[in-house]
């Protein structure tokens, strides 16, 4: 491209507009879409049966790890809840929709939101799952994450005004920091973090002991702790113990068919990295069970071997279709992993500098560092005041993804004056949490009837 014609695409941006004109557009929007709109929990006419779900979402998994799948989502609505993301896409499909449509997570449950380290070494916490993302309205994200802290606090015992009001308070949260967002420049919003100062910010400060401890675990949780509980020097080479059913060897050829792969997950990696990367040698690969929604997707540790006693431990992690898809009408992609990265680098304020793809014969697969200082806080285990904040500061943390997507100054038209959407997306979200009991109900019917298998861990 020639000097003038690379100065006339520097120059080509977006027109200039007032923001009230901004804000304005999406104050439209709220005019032909209420908030009230969002409290009903419309269900999919062609809504399959449990069993139908999870028969259709089982195809193409490894068929002896379904019964674990089955087995994991028994164990609570909650857990139930985390591995259909499917089910609940068709119900949102025929929901109201505001108009406007952001990178979605796809999957926002409140066990998605998690703790990692930055490449300058700060632990932030942000969405951590992208298997589902796909543009979308961005309500849907909204409406999952409220949900979500309904049934984790009824799990961990919280009442049910506790959890409606951590339902609501996650909503004016994420209306709140959408205006925050809305007046301040556009390289301050795209780069803020979520790191302890988001805690006040949010006014999440009740949840403070628990990021700190959670914040602490994930400074430790490296490569080099993994290597040193899941490995073992055997002559020149260091190898994986085998743990099953989590954690097992494979042939000689799979294991071959994931090194040959490598080579082109190097090439989705940004320059600067290339050099990093190549600096390690292959010691060692093994299959390793995923969580609940992944469980029976296909999915690799590689262990690499760097300067010294040095350990680098790589996921490569079956790509599949987002469940959200059929309800979006998304065209078919040429690599789902190449889907997934992209959405994870478009809504992460810090993304994992090794995330890549590959395909390991005929399949996609993601590629990222297995344990990047990643740490969570466990949504169930937290008390009415700390399921409060925490659901402020996943609300604020989401609308801070989304508005890399999508002007926050017109989610911030849209939401403003939002008391009323606070209420009705918490009441959606108490009615579709019974909905998701009366599906778990409808699973432990199928295994107990033996429709079903089911394998405890």
């Amino acid at each position: 491209m020639g000097e003038r014609k690379r100065a006339q695409a520097a120059v080509a941006l977006g027109q200039w507009v007032e923001p009230e004109e901004v804000l304005a557009r999406g104050r439209e929007l709220r005019a032909a879409v209420s908030h009230e709109a969002h409290r009903k929990v419309p269900l999919a006419p062609d809504r399959p049966s449990v069993v139908e779900f999870l028969d259709a979402s089982n195809e193409g998994r490894l068929p002896h790890l379904v019964p674990l799948r089955i087995g994991r989502m028994l164990v609570s609505p909650f857990a139930f809840f985390r591995g259909s993301a499917g089910l609940m896409a068709g119900d949102l499909a025929v929901g109201a929709r505001s108009g406007l449509d952001a990178q979605l997570c796809g999957d926002a449950h409140a066990a998605n939101f998690g703790l990692y380290g930055t490449p300058e070494g700060r632990i932030v916490m942000d969405i951590n799952d992208f298997d589902e993302t796909l543009p979308g309205p961005w309500e849907w994200d909204l409406k999952r994450l409220a949900t979500s802290l309904v049934l984790a606090g009824r799990e961990g015992g919280v009442s049910e005004k506790g959890c409606r009001d951590a339902a609501s308070d996650a909503v004016r949260a994420y209306r709140a920091a959408a205006r925050h967002l809305a007046e301040i420049p556009f390289m301050e919003s795209w780069n803020a973090l979520g790191d302890e100062s988001a805690l006040s910010k949010t006014k999440a400060d009740d949840l403070m002991d628990a990021f700190t401890k959670a914040a602490s675990k994930a400074r430790k949780n490296t490569s080099a702790r993994v290597a040193a509980k899941w490995t073992r020097r055997e002559g020149e080479h260091i190898r994986f113990v085998e743990d099953p059913p989590v954690l097992s060897r494979i042939s000689p050829e799979a294991a071959q068919s994931v090194v040959d792969a490598l080579p082109s997950y190097v090439d989705t990696l940004r320059e600067s990295r290339y050099n990093l990367i190549m600096r390690y040698s292959v010691s060692d690969v093994a299959f390793r069970v995923v969580g609940t929604g992944s469980v029976g997707w296909r999915n690799y540790l590689v262990l690499l071997h760097g300067n010294g006693d040095e350990a680098l431990v790589l996921q490569a992690k079956e790509a599949r279709p987002s469940a959200l898809a059929p309800f979006l009408g998304a065209p078919a992609v040429k690599h789902e992993g190449k889907r997934i990265v992209h959405g994870a680098r478009l809504v992460q304020a810090e993304t994992d500098i090794l995330l890549g793809w590959t395909t390991i014969d005929g399949r996609d697969y993601i590629v990222r560092q297995f344990r990047n200082r990643k740490g969570e806080i466990d949504a169930t285990t937290l008390k009415r005041d700390d399921l409060d904040d925490y659901g402020r500061l996943a609300g604020a943390l989401l609308a801070r993804a989304h508005s890399r997507s999508v002007d926050p100054r017109l989610l911030a038209g849209y939401c403003a004056d939002g008391e009323e959407l606070d209420a009705a997306i918490a009441r959606y979200a108490l009615d579709y949490a019974d909905r998701t009991c009366a599906d778990h109900e409808a699973l432990v019917a199928a295994v107990r009837s033996g429709r079903l298998p089911a394998e405890r861990e």
